[in-house]
């Protein structure tokens, strides 16, 4: 006996790791809050500009890191030339790249925004995606301390157009030569020490999360996670002598007045060169920002602030929501940084071959929507669809379509019901599933009388909710009523109006 054929295996429908669908919710609150960020970016001259989503990958930058298949960190792959190309990590690295190809016909300095996905070949984890949208704005061509004060101003306004109140966030600002000046202070300068210094930032890093005494085991011979030794996982120190953290400690103390700040600065980087230049700049950027309006409560120096990425080379700056929320469980979160950004004077230049400053910022959309999502600010809810034309006569489709195109020539979202038309209860309940304000009906009583019936589900929906001694208001307000066919385009815009529906 033969046997039986095996029936076909059915392809799992999986979504892979670190990635994420996204619904009409989600994506309506995203494209309400570009185009608050855009306004702001607009409103300060900055233009848009658009990049592919791949690149060559030595165009990356030199963070990327140096081996034979260069995927650690980005999604990389050959071409039909060999070529590599990868997934865009930021969008500050293909800026640049554009710049410099584009040098001659872009004016100077030259102020541009974009957004879009960027990709990250990373561990994906609770809150951390492998793909996610950034929103970012540079000004290439201008070394001027202005230039990187207007980004600290721009940035806080963004905020301030997105809902969040003055006080609810902080715009922090430090410059990279004040930390270089600090590790050459402590005679950790030149390519030898590279690696101790990035132990040292990492160390400074952690201010905002450990204690002053706790960072001081990370700047010395490390730090045990469960606080005495042998428990948790040991975190290897910078091996800095006492002296030497405490130097460090001292420049990057948190301040209340960033005169006070600079002034720490400025009495341990006497003789570094490059740290007397990072002092001066961020003394030039807080009275910029002090004479705008934007006093210490929105803007203010901060020496803690590190930023990741290799290629700053003078201010960077951060900003930090201060608002504390609960999570769907109840406990407690607290978002810190949602956006960041920095001068990177060198990216330019590295096509050029000749100093080209720049400097920029990126809010991170994916992240800040979720923490305005969380805060009330955004409406996670998905607009309303579109009118809803049903299908009462199968024959009469030719007239159900003409009410549809009637009301889109009006600007109205509509739709023609394209199921099966048999049953008018699945007509109704699509409606419902596409949050239609209010669909169309007309059977052949109201053909003839030249009337169709529109019934209004939202007020319906409020009807069906509504306690007995609410009969009169139901009354007064019904849920669906016969009009003119003449009157069609009318009688929808009432219903669309009432419920403060938007027509398009």
């Amino acid at each position: 006996m033969a046997e039986k054929p095996k029936k076909p295996q059915k392809l799992k429908a999986r979504l892979p790791r670190g990635l994420e669908d996204r619904g009409p919710a989600a994506i309506n609150a995203t494209r309400a809050m570009v185009e608050k960020i855009r306004a702001v970016y607009e409103l300060y001259g900055f233009e848009p500009v658009e990049t592919p989503a791949m690149e060559y990958t030595d165009a990356l930058g030199k963070f990327l890191p140096d081996q034979d298949r260069p995927n650690e960190g980005v999604f990389s792959f050959q071409d039909d030339d060999e070529q590599w190309i990868s997934l865009r990590y930021d969008l500050t690295a293909p800026l640049a790249r554009y710049v410099a190809e584009n040098f001659d016909a872009l004016p100077k300095p030259y102020r541009s925004y974009r957004f879009g996905f960027v990709f990250r070949n990373e561990k994906p984890g609770p809150g951390r995606f492998r793909q996610f949208m950034q929103f970012d704005a540079d000004t290439v061509g201008s070394a001027t301390p202005a230039a990187d004060a207007e980004i600290c101003m721009m940035a806080a306004d963004t905020m301030e157009a997105l809902g969040i109140p003055r006080g609810s966030y902080v715009v922090k600002v430090n410059n990279r030569k004040v930390l270089d000046g600090v590790l050459e202070a402590i005679g950790l300068g030149g390519d030898e020490n590279a690696g101790r210094r990035l132990t040292v930032l990492r160390a400074i890093d952690k201010l905002d999360k450990f204690s002053a005494d706790e960072v001081r085991k990370l700047l010395g011979p490390g730090r045990w996670d469960g606080g005495e030794e042998g428990k948790g996982d040991f975190t290897k120190g910078a091996e800095l002598s006492p002296a030497d953290a405490d130097i460090v400690l001292a420049v990057t103390q948190k301040r209340d007045d960033w005169k006070e700040a600079i002034a720490a600065a400025e009495t341990y980087l006497a003789k570094s060169e490059v740290g007397q230049a990072g002092v001066s700049e961020l003394e030039e950027i807080a009275k910029l920002v002090a004479a705008s309006g934007y006093d210490a409560d929105r803007i203010r120096i901060d020496p803690t602030v590190v930023r990741g990425l290799e290629y700053y080379t003078g201010p960077v700056y951060e900003v930090e929501l201060l608002l504390d929320t609960k999570d769907e469980k109840g406990r407690p979160v607290r978002f810190g940084s949602v956006g960041g950004g920095g001068r990177y004077d060198g990216l330019v230049s590295r096509f050029r071959g000749e100093p080209v400053p720049a400097t920029g910022f990126s809010i991170g959309v994916s992240r800040l929507q979720a923490a305005l999502t969380m805060l009330g600010q955004l409406d996670a809810r998905a607009e309303f669809g579109p009118v809803v034309v049903t299908v009462f006569d199968r024959d009469r489709v030719a007239d159900y379509q003409k009410m549809v195109a009637q009301l889109r020539r009006e600007g109205i979202r509509a739709e023609l019901y394209l199921g099966n038309p048999k049953n008018m209860g699945n007509q109704l309940k699509y409606a419902d599933r596409r949050n239609s304000p209010c669909v169309i009906i007309q059977g052949s009583d109201e053909k003839a009388r030249g009337e169709v019936q529109i019934k209004d589900l939202i007020e319906g929906a409020k009807a069906a909710a509504a306690i007995a001694s609410n009969q009169e208001w139901r009354e007064t307000r019904p849920a669906q009523f016969s009009c003119a066919e003449a009157d069609l385009v009318a009688k929808v815009r009432e219903v669309l109006a009432r419920h403060d529906v938007a027509w398009g």
